[in-house]
């Protein structure tokens, strides 16, 4: 099956704010495709102008500031794009609530049909009933799971501008794969994946060896023979090798 793992940075956390020059947006979108849970190696990612200014400490987060920004597209210019890239896949994203109000306002800017709730899947709701009363944060999760192990910077997300969209969109592909199982999982033979892979399921089975026309003759000398007997002789009469040799 394929899915989005995707993730956006912004410009603050209100989306619908009631004051229109208010209203925060997306700056930032990185999204990594992923088929029957394995990386396809196909990616999105684009940095997007606002059109209005990018708060200090929401800078300090992800680094981007509007100088930089406005010398990107706006969000209209790579709606088809991006629309195009994701399909009609189920969109994975942590506290997706988040992304998936960012993603829709935008495009009900546009006057295009929003995404609806049952199509975004929340990694954050699968952490926490997997991990109840443990931080289900990415970084907690990316922490648990050992991602650095796969060769992930886990320091460089604690400093300033440390977050970016695509290397969380694919920390997240990474930590979603865990949660579903984790890497082990391929190794697993499902006896339902197994029939409908394969259209015959036969036993195994092993050919008798058809006996020589003539036994081979044997190897040993008539002196290695003398010194066997000897070497049984000497074991005693309940010599295992008296009852299974030969």
């Amino acid at each position: 099956m394929r899915e989005i793992v995707f993730d956006t940075e912004t410009t603050g956390v209100f989306p619908d704010h009631l004051e229109v020059e208010l209203r925060d947006r997306i700056v930032e979108i990185g999204c990594v495709e992923l088929f029957n849970l394995e990386r396809t190696g196909r990616e999105y990612h684009v940095y997007l102008n606002p059109e209005r200014s990018v708060p200090d400490e929401v800078v300090r987060v992800h680094g981007l500031t509007r100088d930089f920004l406005v010398q990107h597209r706006k969000f209209a210019e790579v709606a088809d794009e991006f629309l195009e890239f994701v399909g009609d896949a189920p969109l994975v994203a942590h506290n997706a609530a988040f992304d998936q109000g960012f993603l829709n306002a935008e495009l009900r800017r546009l006057r295009r049909e929003p995404h609806p709730a049952e199509r975004f899947v929340d990694t954050l709701m699968i952490a926490r009933k997997r991990f109840p009363g443990a931080s289900c944060s990415l970084d907690a999760l990316a922490k648990r799971f050992q991602l650095d192990r796969y060769g992930f910077d886990l320091t460089a997300r604690k400093g300033a501008g440390g977050h970016g969209a695509l290397i969380d969109a694919r920390i997240l592909a990474e930590v979603y794969l865990q949660l579903k199982g984790g890497r082990e999982q391929r190794l697993a033979f499902d006896p339902v994946e197994v029939a409908t892979e394969s259209t015959t399921v036969r036993a195994v089975q092993f050919a008798r060896r058809q006996p020589r026309a003539t036994p081979l003759a044997p190897r040993l000398t008539a002196e290695e023979e003398a010194a066997h007997a000897t070497f049984i002789g000497g074991l005693g009469p309940n010599a295992l090798w008296l009852k299974t040799g030969s």
